[in-house]
């Protein structure tokens, strides 16, 4: 199974898109400093996945919510008391 997964940071308001195939370890990952573009704004808590059985399901979901805004925002408004 692989997972399309949000972060929010504690630190500041910013969100983090990802996808991995355990939601476990990536989030320690990120914790812990192992990416350079989340290390800045740790710590990290996880607020929103969805899941997959194929691999290219979940990374064109995650490029989906990347690039486009409309899609960006439709998951926002889901999930807008978690923010």
């Amino acid at each position: 199974m692989f997972h399309v997964y949000v972060l929010k940071s504690s630190k500041i308001d910013k969100l983090y898109i990802g996808y991995t195939d355990s939601l476990k370890r990536r989030l320690l990952e990120h914790n812990s400093g192992f990416s350079k573009f989340t290390k800045p704004f740790i710590p990290w808590k996880l607020i929103y996945y969805e899941t997959y059985k194929a691999l290219d399901d979940a990374k064109d979901r995650e490029s989906k919510l990347k690039q486009y805004g409309q899609a960006y925002r439709r998951l926002k408004e889901r999930i807008s008391k978690s923010l």
